[in-house]
């Protein structure tokens, strides 16, 4: 009798273990280099990249300005119905998934060498445009990985050891587009660095050729469920997409065209726009286009179902390319907000206050860390490189393992208060660390970690370092892991994945938006200042986390009485 078949589940492989697994089929080592091809551009272009404007002197307030890149991984599922339908034409025969990651390679390959042959303090505009190009192609290649992963799983290859593979080579891509280019950078120019990482993204090309891949679905298969009796009408599901579509539109245009002012060559005498004067105008709109205004539409899709409004009488069996594309745009941006609310009510706000916030305190300002650690600090890049990137990283894995602890003893609310409460003291942590760290080195001369560092031949500035990053990592190391918990647990079973990805993708709104306000204040009122500004901010996760805590209370006991009349 097998394990499995006894009711015993086999221990998910780890480490080395997981590797050499990983290198034994043809799909799980394609997911290894898929993995490594996804974690390579984000480190490169959301950490290091600063790391090589800090060094050049661009002002903070521009990288601030220039992180809003990373809003494409926020928002790569507005054009992730593209990706899944549209065959690319003269190279879509290779592959309906594969096509679409070698297009985007391609893409990152050129863009990471527009990089190199553009200097930054003479040109930041095409420098930019060159960053999103890159950030753009490497949000669209995520989308057809996770989709690759999907489609490609089967028992030989499960999708949950596709995902351990995929994951693992994404941190191994984190430490060389982070701790390895570092160390590269001491020893030559930065654009030699990006054109060696371009040229690691070169090979992955090779390996995306050979991958497998699914066959193309007909495009009338697709979302019956929105044909049914009772569903609402094609007319109103044009208009809901319409208007939340307008929405987005005018939101990202508007951080487009100020991304635009901010980065472009100023005539002589002329003053740059201010990004905070920007956010108070103009960023509560932006959080209203993209959250406000869907969840009153998926509101108002709900009342029309309930009360038996424009609703269809009887199947609908048209089909058509512009009704799938619709369908498929309506299932990524209505369709999940629209469950959501119906089986949340009025307690969707503060679920969706506590996805905005969450993260709030600790992601305002991970942009900065690069310039923080190597301009501000001074250490050199070989140090940041084994702090940040490679110690660090155990760092947070120890903080995972905590979280997923906590999670099994404590429960599901109490480990999310938890990851709530700790990144604020991490604020506090690195507020001391930019002010010269006596309280760290307090700490460490309790725990006799500077007597321990100097047999190692390391001093008390290191340990200084290695004591702050460990108490930042840990602590968003478990709140990393609760809240990915939280939202697994939080979505609904059927509209698992879409659903999944526009709740994450808010995670990071007001964050990124936030780095272009963050930028400016470490420019005017310096790290420490704005450290416990951001830690103040995190009070607003807390507050959310225990109105959640008593929304999930009432819930329960409605649930308790409903069964009991039963």
């Amino acid at each position: 009798m097998s394990d499995t078949s006894a009711g015993i589940v086999p221990a998910k492989p780890k480490g080395w273990r997981l590797l050499k697994l990983a290198l034994q089929t043809r799909k799980a080592a394609t997911m290894l280099a898929f993995g490594f091809s996804s974690g390579l551009p984000y480190a490169l272009l959301i950490g290091t990249l600063n790391a090589w404007l800090g060094e050049v002197k661009i002002s903070l307030a521009t990288i601030g300005v220039l992180s809003w890149i990373g809003l494409s991984y926020s928002f790569k599922f507005l054009w992730s119905p593209l990706v899944d339908r549209f065959e690319l034409p003269f190279i879509g025969k290779l592959g309906r998934r594969k096509s679409w990651i070698m297009l985007c390679q391609a893409a990152m390959i050129a863009a990471f060498g527009g990089l190199a042959a553009t200097d930054p303090t003479t040109n930041i505009g095409t420098f930019a445009i060159f960053a999103v190009i890159a950030a753009i192609a490497s949000a669209t290649q995520d989308v057809a990985v996770d989709a690759w992963r999907i489609d490609v799983a089967d028992e030989t290859t499960p999708v949950e050891l596709l995902s351990s593979i995929y994951q693992l080579g994404y941190r191994i891509a984190s430490i060389v587009g982070g701790a390895l280019a570092l160390v590269l950078a001491a020893r030559m120019s930065w654009p030699m660095v990006y054109l060696l990482m371009a040229g690691l993204i070169a090979v992955m090309i090779f390996i995306a050729a050979r991958a497998p891949d699914t066959e193309r679905p007909p495009f009338t298969a697709l979302h019956d469920a929105l044909s049914r009796t009772g569903e609402i009408t094609p007319r109103v599901r044009w208009i809901a997409l319409t208007i939340v579509g307008i929405s987005w539109v005018w939101a990202l245009s508007s951080i487009g065209r100020f991304m635009t002012s901010m980065l472009e060559v100023l005539p002589p005498g002329a003053v740059r726009p201010s990004t905070s004067d920007f956010m108070k105008a103009t960023g509560p709109w932006i959080v209203a286009a993209t959250v406000l205004v869907p969840l009153i539409v998926a509101a108002t899709v709900n009342w029309l179902k309930s009360h038996h409004a424009y609703v269809l009488a009887e199947p609908d069996t048209r089909h058509s390319t512009a009704r799938t594309t619709m369908n498929h745009l309506y299932v990524a941006l209505v369709a999940p907000l629209a469950e959501l609310s119906a089986r949340l009510g009025w307690g969707v706000l503060i679920v969706v206050g506590l996805i905005l916030t969450y993260t709030l305190c600790y992601n305002v300002w991970a942009a900065f860390a690069f310039p923080f650690y190597l301009d501000f600090l001074h250490y050199s890049k070989d140090e940041v490189a084994f702090a940040s990137k490679v110690f660090g990283i155990f760092m947070t894995i120890i903080g995972i393992g905590l979280g997923g602890y906590l999670f099994l003893r404590l429960g599901r609310l109490p480990t999310i208060l938890i990851g709530a409460i700790l990144p604020i003291f991490g604020n506090f942590v690195y507020a001391d660390l930019a002010e010269g760290g006596a309280h760290i080195d307090a700490v460490a001369d309790f725990l006799q970690l500077n007597t321990i560092a100097g047999w190692v031949g390391s001093d008390a500035r290191m340990v200084r370092l290695l004591l702050a990053i460990s108490g930042e990592n840990i602590s968003t190391g478990i709140a990393g892991a609760a809240f990915i918990a939280y939202l697994s647990g939080i979505v609904s079973k059927q509209y698992t994945a879409v659903q999944y990805a526009l709740l994450s993708s808010l995670t990071f709104l007001i964050g990124s938006l936030g780095r272009g306000i963050a930028g400016e204040a470490f420019d005017s009122m310096g790290y420490a200042t704005v450290f416990r500004y951001t830690a103040a901010v995190g009070l607003l996760a807390v507050v959310f986390v225990l109105l959640e805590w008593v929304r999930s209370a009432r819930e329960i006991r409605r649930n308790d009485l409903k069964l009991g009349a039963l």
